[in-house]
């Protein structure tokens, strides 16, 4: 029973790609069938090739034509293959009915092809809501009960236990605790929380057990805001695309029209005989069909999602490789995009005697007992050193840690704290860690017993590639520049220094970068977003470009964007862009080719210099030509 379902299942969310693949497979035992001279089997199987194969062109055409009283060319593409199977049957030159289902063909695989793409809002959304959980810990006279989220009430008191999702927005009652938001706000490191501060649905808990009350309605959370952003921002049509469905509706108006005087008119106005007449209107349905016109896009742009695949860029859509070649601004997201997003740390100072070695040695050997980031960054980077763990370790939630190493007191932590054990700070290092501060790192103080070791810097780092990627995009024309994110405006100076960028938008929440990226639009129109976080999500749909990291992107991030860098490459957002700007070009040239055959072939029919079955070759081959040039770009 399992494998039933299965295809069942698979059938049903992948209808319009069955639909196709039964229409071609139809289409080739009837083409056979034909060359064989067997024509009962070839008018059983071809009538069923036009039948799956059109009827979802059919149904969108016909309820187009009812119910919006507009022509689109889907049913102009069914009359014209109907006219060609009619033809071919009244003057027995079946292979016009083969060329009627291959324009069938055609528009099935493109309906395939436009069926996934409308997929993906749904994808997204769902993806966004998995990031909070179905139920809370809710305290009801004294004990803890678990409900739905849907029935938390303002006012309500939840308990979140350390490595839990947090489920709804609040303000702390009790406890004390480091919380992710890098998720939602985009900040590099945990946040330190304690009674009075706000948390976020969607953020996860450290290592402190939080008692929360609800302060606003479930469906009014920031995680909640940010599905309904992602949701309108994608459901908003480009100009583009508009222009592109008034163009379709305007084309298959004035070929209809024309067609229908052909038909009728020639007998009276030039005394052209009536099968003469038809003959040339069903001859003008065929070469006016713009499958010529259709072909100069879509093959280009598939051969560049596949070169673009082929260098670790995931294209989502065609749509969106032409947009990257127009894209005059581009904005950055900090965290995970232009840093890697795990801190580590950037820098030793040792004092007196001491060297760096021994500052990491000592400062892991009761850090190895934490489980706070910046605790696992000093472990990791003392990994290669023999140090010992620490006894009887103790740590001070935002303040630090203290243990017993080789019977000797060690205190690691921030400056207050440990001045508390020893008897004095030096002044030089003071002047070290406050720029190291300035520029956004975090500060730990390492002390021995009465005695400053030395300082440790923690960062996170900025990816090599980054800074050449902005001066790479800099040369390619891009006019503006920008970093978007949630840290604070230190943090995002230095890194902005870092790479070359010159403007930055600093301690933003995920509404915010999106009111950023539609000022953008205003000014330069196409905008790209690079992002990998939730927080980005709403950002990265709104822009006309999203392009989300593959590797350390959340899940949201990767369904809403338009372009996934697989490696987590940002050089290859360069390459993107030259790949857009080529499929542009080629795109023009294959569109002035296909109009200048269907021109040809019009003309050439209206004068009479050529029949149906010349039409056909002309069509079909013009169909071709400008296939084989979009293979251009698979090199």
């Amino acid at each position: 029973m399992l494998y039933p379902q299965r295809f069942s299942q698979f059938t049903r969310e992948h209808a319009d790609t069955v639909a196709a693949l039964l229409c071609g497979l139809l289409l080739l035992f009837g083409w056979f069938a034909l060359h064989l001279g067997w024509l009962g089997l070839a008018f059983l199987l071809l009538p069923a090739a036009y039948v799956i194969g059109g009827y979802e062109s059919a149904r969108e055409g016909l309820t187009t034509l009812f119910k919006e009283k507009e022509l689109d060319v889907d049913l102009l593409m069914i009359v014209a293959a109907i006219g060609a199977a009619s033809l071919g049957l009244w003057r027995r030159e079946y292979q016009l009915i083969i060329d009627g289902a291959i324009l069938i063909l055609i528009f099935a695989i493109s309906g395939a092809l436009e069926g996934y793409a409308m997929q993906r809002t749904e994808r997204s959304i769902r993806s966004l809501m998995s990031l909070t959980p179905d139920t809370a810990r809710v305290l009801l006279q004294g004990r803890e009960e678990e409900i739905p989220i849907s029935q938390l009430k303002v006012g309500d008191e939840i308990v979140v236990k350390p490595g839990e999702l947090i489920p709804t927005d609040g303000i702390i009652l009790s406890g004390y605790s480091t919380l992710n938001q890098a998720a939602i706000t985009g900040e590099s490191l945990p946040v330190e929380k304690t009674v009075g501060a706000e948390v976020f649905a969607g953020t996860l808990n450290g290592y402190g057990a939080l008692q929360i009350k609800v302060h606003k309605p479930a469906q009014s959370s920031l995680i909640q805001r940010v599905i309904r952003l992602v949701e309108q921002a994608q459901t908003e049509a480009p100009p583009s695309q508009e222009f592109i469905d008034r163009f379709e509706k305007g084309y298959a108006k004035v070929i209809v029209v024309a067609g229908i005087l052909l038909a009728t008119l020639p007998p009276f106005l030039w005394g052209w005989d009536w099968e003469t007449t038809i003959y040339r209107a069903l001859t003008f349905l065929v070469v006016a069909s713009p499958c010529a016109l259709m072909a100069a896009i879509m093959p280009t742009l598939l051969s560049g999602i596949a070169n673009g695949a082929r260098q670790g860029i995931l294209f989502k859509n065609g749509a969106q490789l032409e947009k990257i070649g127009q894209v005059r601004a581009i904005a950055f997201d900090k965290t995970g995009t232009l840093t890697t997003g795990q801190v580590q740390v950037f820098q030793v100072i040792s004092v007196s005697e001491y060297t760096q070695h021994n500052v990491l040695k000592t400062a892991a050997s009761v850090e190895s007992s934490s489980e706070h980031p910046i605790g696992k960054a000093i472990v990791q980077a003392a990994g290669d050193l023999d140090w010992v763990a620490a006894i009887e370790v103790q740590a001070l939630p935002g303040q630090g840690i203290v243990g017993i190493c080789q019977e000797q007191q060690v205190i690691v932590g921030n400056a207050i704290f440990v001045q508390q054990y020893v008897t004095n700070l030096s002044e030089e290092l003071r002047e070290t860690v406050q720029s190291w501060e300035q520029e956004g790192k975090t500060v730990v103080w390492v002390a021995r017993g009465t005695e400053v070791m030395g300082v440790i810097a923690i960062a996170d780092r900025v990816r090599v590639e980054a800074a050449a990627t902005i001066s790479r995009l800099k040369k390619l024309g891009v006019e503006q520049i920008v970093m978007l994110t949630g840290d604070n405006q230190e943090t995002a100076r230095s890194v902005a220094k870092a790479v070359g960028i010159d403007k930055v938008y600093a301690q933003l929440l995920p509404e915010d970068k999106l009111d950023v990226i539609r000022l953008l639009q205003q000014q330069y129109q196409t905008v790209a977003m690079v992002g990998d976080g939730i927080n980005d999500a709403p950002a990265l749909a709104q822009a006309s470009v999203g392009i989300a990291m593959g590797v350390s992107g959340s899940d949201v991030a990767l369904e809403t964007a338009d372009i996934v860098l697989m490696a987590d490459r940002l050089e290859k957002i360069a390459v993107a862009m030259h790949l857009g700007r080529r499929s542009q070009l080629i795109v023009k040239q294959n569109i002035v080719v296909a109009l200048s055959f269907i021109m040809l072939l019009l003309v050439g029919n209206f004068l009479g210099n050529i029949n149906l079955p010349i039409g056909v070759i002309g069509h079909e081959g013009s169909t071709v030509l400008v296939t084989l040039s979009g293979l251009r770009l698979l090199k």
